[in-house]
This record gives structure tokens, C-alpha cells and sequence, in this order.
């Protein structure tokens, strides 16, 4: 059976364990080894997601399959400012990928997001990672393109997406 929990400082390390497990097949045929790494280590330092968990409002959900964690997403409300959830993060390892988890996480998601009196779900994905049709699959449609540059001469080529709600 599948749960949904909200994540904790103490759960950082699960949630580092996934993105470094997750990453190298996610990314690997997309981004050089070099900027995975200072990408992981830029996202996913104890000292980011300590921020993210206790500044930046993000909030973590988790889930679990008999007691293993095997996939994680986080999330910010009122993003910007404005009645809107952004999706900042959803990552699977890969022998969970495409048992309808991803869609758990994406539909608890949406139920916090209406709570939470939001109109509109957002997020970057990167315009050649195969996760980009999974969230096309979700309903959420481009809105933009947008080049970020992320620092050590690195970019990251994403589309902007959203999904109402």
C-alpha cells in the first residue's frame, strides 16, 4: 500500500539518497557529469534543504511503500505572491517510475494547492527530460521557455508549465 507523508528536517536524508539515485538517470543523457554534480550538491546540501524546509516555506511529501520511501516532491504555495502552487521538485527512483506514484504525489499536491485557495499549479521541467510528457499526460501545458543560468557557466533549458485548478 502506497502512503503520502509530509517530510521532516530528519527525512533529509532520504530525500538526498533519492535525488542522488534519481538524478544520474534522469539527467545523465541531458547534462555532463560535472554539472549533475554541482547541481546535486547545489539542491540538495543539508544547508539547502534546511532553507528550504524552514525559510522558504517548501514544503516535502513523500512516498511510501511498506515503510520504504521511495519517491519524494516539494512544493511552495502562494508562489510569488500570488494564488498559485509551485511544484519545485518530483522525483521517483527509478524502479517506482510509472506505477502511478508520481500521480499520488501530483494529486496531494493539488487537494493542498485548492486548500490553499490556489488557482494555478506551476513548475520548471527540462525541455528534453522524459518527464516533460508525464506532465503534459497531468494537464499541465507551456507557457513559456526559459534559460536559467545556475552559476560555474552552467544553464538550465526548461519550459515553464501550468496546470488550473
Amino acid at each position: 500500500m502506497i502512503t503520502i507523508s509530509h517530510a521532516t528536517i530528519k527525512d533529509i536524508p532520504i530525500i538526498q539518497k533519492i535525488a542522488h539515485t534519481t538524478w544520474p538517470v534522469a539527467y545523465g543523457e541531458i547534462l555532463s557529469k560535472e554539472q549533475l554534480d554541482y547541481m546535486l550538491e547545489k539542491m540538495y546540501s543539508d544547508a539547502t534543504l534546511m532553507d528550504n524546509l524552514t525559510n522558504k516555506e517548501h514544503h516535502f511529501i513523500l512516498a511510501n511503500e511498506d515503510g520504504v520511501c521511495l519517491g519524494f516532491a516539494s512544493y511552495e504555495h502562494h508562489y510569488l505572491n500570488k494564488n498559485g502552487t509551485r511544484l519545485h521538485k518530483l522525483y521517483l527512483l527509478p524502479e517506482s517510475q510509472a506505477k502511478g506514484m508520481g500521480k499520488l504525489l501530483l494529486d496531494k499536491i493539488v487537494v493542498l494547492a485548492k486548500e490553499n485557495r490556489s488557482e494555478v499549479i506551476s513548475l520548471n521541467v527540462n525541455k528534453f527530460n522524459k518527464a516533460f510528457t508525464f506532465y503534459k499526460k497531468m494537464g499541465f501545458e507551456i507557457v513559456a521557455e526559459e534559460d536559467l543560468e545556475i552559476g560555474n557557466g552552467y544553464l538550465m533549458e526548461d519550459y515553464k508549465m501550468e496546470k488550473k485548478i
